[in-house]
């Protein structure tokens, strides 16, 4: 290929993807972080592939080898990514034929959450709560997120950028701005209200009493990057080891604690926020010993002289 063809190629090519970008963030309401990560695992294969835009089969399948150097996960989100760009091209009658389905088809398996234990989260809340107890900002704030985060499963995207309109009047709830921006409705405790209570009794003091953030910090919000920093701290305090906590690892813990407890699995989809069942029945694994006893007592063979894990 001819520097003036290849570079009508790479031009054509990130035309393509600018498109489908704008396509995603517009029609379909993707986040920026996805947008990102679409545009970086487009880029890595138009990079591989003398021309993403007229790659056929052959081109897409030799991707394979180019990649084998990768990470399973990886491999697989680059492929997802390639599939809904070729999609995208047909929809928009740039191309008529799909080649993705010569694309490598990894194995991969969704990594099992790690999760916290009670008496962990317990640790946890009890160093907020005796830090708190000193009525230091800091402190109310800290007790505040950690309540939101355990007790109502939130992202630590959705928590930190809480607008403060967001903070419960008569009803128990929130609403939360998730993925996409699609809204949903999340439960606040009792114990969560009281310290969002205390908390407001003293964010108005400062220079960021006029934001319009729960959580203000510089005219905006505490980053997640911070809200990561103090919560490995925190665990410091506690006696657990930093690197086993993080917003993720509560939001595991709050959802595996839910169902230990019996809460439905369609009940927890929507509290956590998932558009596909698929990725909230990951929790299940952690409680198979109570789901095993609720086949056991409930199953119509239970009622039956012998049990009915016993029966081939």
């Amino acid at each position: 290929m001819s520097d003036g063809t290849a570079g009508e190629s790479a031009c054509a090519d990130r035309a393509a993807i600018d498109a489908f970008l704008e396509m995603a963030a517009v029609d379909r309401g993707a986040a920026a972080n996805t947008i990102a990560a679409y545009r970086r695992d487009l880029d890595a294969a138009r990079d591989a592939l003398p021309s993403l835009l007229r790659a056929g089969p052959d081109d897409l399948a030799a991707l394979g080898p180019q990649w084998s150097a990768l990470a399973p996960s990886s491999v697989a989100r680059r492929c997802s990514a390639l599939r809904q760009f070729y999609g995208f091209l047909i929809d928009s009658h740039i191309r008529d034929d799909d080649p993705s389905g010569a694309l490598p088809k990894p194995v991969t398996r969704r990594p099992l959450p790690r999760i916290l234990s009670h008496a962990e989260v317990e640790a946890l809340l009890t160093r907020a709560e005796e830090e708190a107890a000193e009525a230091r900002p800091a402190a109310l704030r800290m007790l505040a997120l950690l309540e939101l985060l355990y007790g109502s499963g939130l992202r630590a995207t959705e928590l930190v950028s809480l607008p403060l309109s967001a903070v419960p009047r008569d009803a128990p709830l929130l609403t939360v701005k998730g993925k996409g921006g699609q809204e949903r409705l999340v439960p606040v405790s009792g114990r969560a209200r009281a310290a969002l209570s205390d908390w407001m009794a003293v964010r108005g003091a400062g220079r960021d009493a006029g934001s319009r953030y729960l959580f203000p910090s510089r005219g905006s919000h505490i980053s997640r990057v911070r809200l990561f920093q103090m919560l490995r701290e925190l665990a410091t305090r506690a006696g657990i080891a930093p690197e086993s906590v993080s917003p993720h690892v509560l939001r595991h813990a709050f959802a595996t604690h839910l169902l230990e407890g019996g809460a439905d699995l369609r009940v927890l989809q929507s509290l956590l926020g998932h558009a596909d069942i698929a990725t909230t029945q990951i929790y299940t694994h952690v409680d198979a010993g109570r789901l095993v006893a609720l086949v056991n007592a409930r199953h119509p063979l239970a009622r039956r002289g012998g049990n009915a894990s016993d029966t081939s």
